[in-house]
C-alpha cells in the first residue's frame, strides 16, 4: 500500500511458515467497551472515495480496515487470526473451502454472507481500471482471472450462506495471510446499487462505522463503535476522530499539548528530541516500511535502454544513503539491501545478485554517467518530486544534494503541495521527473511488494515496469509450497529488478512516533498502523 508520508512502523514476526493453512492462532483479543472517551488520530485526506477495490494508499487504507471485518486480520506481530472467517482450508493449495461464522450484520442491519465477498470480489475484478484489480488477476492469481471479465470473472463459487469456495489458478500456500489486506472484505448490497456514493459514507462489518455526517472533506473523518460487530476487534473506546493536518510539524505541536492522541510518525524537525520530549510515550522501533523514488520509463534518459540501464545505476551509486539516514534521520532509518524489508520473512539481501549497485561509489557512479552521455548527451536538470504535506522534503533535498555533488549534475527536490496532486500526476503519467514512492506492506509477505510494484501491469507499478524473466520467477514463487522454496525464487526475481532499476531503493523506514497523556494501551502494529480498536482513553 502507498504510503503518503514516512510512515512508522512496528516490527512482527512475519516469518510464519507457508506450509500449513488455517495456522492462525486462537487469541480473540480484547473484550471491548472499557473507556468511553474518543481517540484522536493525526491523518491525511484519502487520494479516492473508500471503495476498497479503488483504494491503495494509507489514509484511506486507515480506515477501509478500521469499519471493515475481512477473513482473517493481522497482529500486532504480523501473525494472522481469523475474524469473519471460521476457517480457510485447503488440501492442495490451489482449491480453498472458506466457511464464515454465522449471524454477522453490516452496520446497517444487513447480513454478511458468502455471496457478500463473492460478489464483491466479482466486481472488483471484472474492472480493470480500479488500482486494486489487479490483486484479483495476478497478485493471487484466481482461477479464470482476465483483464477484462464480467460478473463471474472469478471461479468462485457459493456453497451455502456460510460457505464459499475458492479456485486459483497455480497453488498457493500462503493464500489465508494475503486475506487480510482490505480489498478482501465483503460488501452489502447498498454498494451495487450506487458505488460512487458508498465510497464517501461507505457500510461495512468491523468495529467502528462512519459517524451520521462523519466525514467533512479536508477537515476530519469520525466513527463510533459498530454495535453489530461480534468479531475480536471489539472496540475498547468510544470511537475515532481523525483529524487532516497539512503537516507533520503541526501534528507534532498538537500532540505535545494533547490536542490530538496518535500520530503516524515524528517530524524530522523532532527527530533528535522527540523521546526527551514523550519520555515513555515515545516508540521507535524497526519497520517493514520500504522507501525508495521510481523514475517512469518514459522520462526522457531514463528509458528501456542501454542509456537508461547506465543512468539508473549512476544515480544509485550517487546516493550516501548511510549519511542520510543518519544525519537527517537521525540514525532512526536504515539503508536499504534489497527491495523488500528486513522485518518480512526471506530478507536475505547477500544472496541477491546485483545488490552491490545500493553501494555508495562516486567513482563508479561518475563513470557510468560518462558511458551514458557517450550514448546521449544530459541536459536539463533532475528533478524528484514529493508531496510537501509529508515531511519529506528534508531527505529529498539531501538526496538530490548527494546526486549532484557526485555526479556535477543539477539536481533538485521538485515539492507538490500534497499526496493527492502528486498521485494524480504520477496515475496519469504525466509527470515529467522522478518523484518518491514508498510501500507500507499489506499482508507480511515479500510476494505483497514484489507483486504490487513491480508484475507487468500490476495497480502499484508507477515506473510501468515490464520484464518477462522477473514476472515468471514472481509467480513460480507463488506457487512454491514452502517458505524456502518461495523466496528462493523471490531473490532471482530481485536479481532482476537490480538489474532494470525500476525504482532506486534508499532506506527501511522505523517507528519513531508517540501518543499522548491522556490515552493508554497504544500499540503500534506491523503495518505501521496503531491498534486503534485496543486504545483506551477516559471521557
Amino acid at each position: 500500500m502507498r504510503i503518503p508520508r514516512i510512515a512508522a512502523l512496528v516490527a512482527g514476526v512475519a516469518a510464519a511458515s507457508l506450509a500449513l493453512a488455517g495456522c492462525a492462532s486462537s487469541d480473540n483479543g480484547g473484550g471491548g467497551g472499557s473507556s468511553s472517551g474518543v481517540v484522536n488520530v493525526a491523518w491525511g485526506e484519502p487520494e479516492n472515495p473508500l471503495i476498497p477495490a479503488n483504494t491503495n494508499e494509507v489514509n484511506g487504507g486507515q480506515i477501509l480496515t478500521n469499519i471493515f471485518a475481512g477473513l482473517v486480520y493481522y497482529k500486532a506481530d504480523g501473525s494472522w487470526d481469523y475474524d469473519a472467517a471460521e476457517s480457510i482450508e485447503s488440501d492442495d493449495y490451489k482449491t480453498w473451502t472458506i466457511k464464515l461464522k454465522p449471524g454477522q450484520t453490516f452496520s446497517d442491519g444487513t447480513p454478511v454472507t458468502s455471496d457478500s465477498f463473492v460478489k464483491a470480489w466479482q466486481w472488483a475484478a471484472a474492472d480493470p481500471e480500479l488500482l486494486n484489480q489487479w490483486w484479483f488477476i495476478d497478485a493471487i492469481a484466481f482461477e479464470g482471472g482476465t483483464y477484462d471479465g464480467g460478473e463471474n470473472t472469478l471461479a468462485l463459487n457459493v456453497v451455502d450462506d456460510t460457505t464459499f469456495t475458492v479456485e486459483l489458478a497455480a497453488p498457493r500456500a500462503d493464500f489465508p495471510v494475503a486475506l487480510g489486506y482490505s480489498v478482501f472484505v465483503p460488501l452489502p448490497e447498498s454498494f451495487f446499487d450506487d458505488p460512487d456514493a458508498f465510497g464517501d459514507n461507505p457500510v461495512g462489518n468491523g468495529p467502528y462505522k462512519i459517524a451520521e455526517d462523519g466525514w467533512v472533506h479536508g477537515e476530519s473523518l469520525k466513527l463510533v463503535p459498530n454495535e453489530s460487530y461480534n468479531g475480536p476487534r471489539k472496540a475498547e473506546n468510544g470511537g475515532l476522530n481523525f483529524v487532516v493536518y497539512a503537516s507533520q510539524d503541526a501534528a507534532y505541536a498538537d500532540l505535545l499539548s494533547d490536542n490530538v492522541d496518535v500520530i503516524d510518525t515524528v517530524p524530522v524537525s523532532a527527530l533528535a528530541t522527540f523521546k526527551d520530549d514523550l519520555g515513555d510515550r515515545a516508540v521507535e522501533q524497526a519497520t517493514a516500511v520500504f522507501q525508495s523514488f521510481t523514475m517512469n520509463y518514459n522520462l526522457a534518459h531514463f528509458g528501456d535502454d542501454e542509456e537508461g540501464q547506465l543512468r539508473r545505476a549512476a544515480i544509485s551509486h550517487a546516493i550516501n544513503r548511510q549519511e542520510i539516514t543518519d544525519v537527517i534521520f537521525n540514525g532512526t532509518r536504515t539503508p536499504a539491501e534489497d527491495f523488500t524489508s528486513p522485518v518480512i520473512a526471506g530478507f536475505d539481501p547477500a544472496s541477491i545478485e546485483g545488490s552491490d549497485v545500493l553501494k555508495y561509489d562516486p567513482d563508479l557512479a561518475v563513470d557510468l554517467w560518462n558511458q551514458a552521455n557517450a550514448i546521449s548527451p544530459w541536459d536539463g536538470q533532475f528533478q524528484i518530486a514529493y508531496n510537501a504535506d509529508g515531511g519529506h522534503q528534508e531527505w529529498v533535498d539531501a538526496t538530490a544534494n548527494s546526486i549532484k555533488n557526485t555526479l556535477g549534475i543539477d539536481a533538485v527536490g521538485l515539492p507538490y503541495p500534497d499526496f493527492a496532486g502528486l498521485r494524480t500526476e504520477v496515475n496519469d503519467r504525466t509527470i515529467k521527473s522522478a518523484f518518491r514512492t514508498g510501500w507500507q506492506f499489506d499482508f507480511p509477505s515479500q510476494a505483497n511488494i514484489l507483486g504490487a510494484l513491480y508484475v507487468t501491469g500490476s495497480g502499484s507499478n508507477d515506473a510501468d515496469y515490464s520484464n518477462p524473466e522477473f514476472d515468471d520467477l514472481f509467480r513460480q514463487g507463488l506457487a512454491s509450497p514452502t517458505l524456502e522454496e518461495q523466496n528462493e525464487y523471490f531473490n532471482q526475481a530481485q536479481g532482476v529488478l537490480f538489474k532494470d532499476l525500476p525504482a532506486i531503493p534508499l532506506w527501511y523506514g522505523a517507528v519513531t512516533t508517540g501518543y499522548s497523556t491522556l490515552v493508554d494501551n497504544v500499540e503500534f502494529g506491523w503495518d505501521s498502523w496503531p491498534i486503534l480498536y485496543q486504545i483506551t482513553k477516559a471521557e
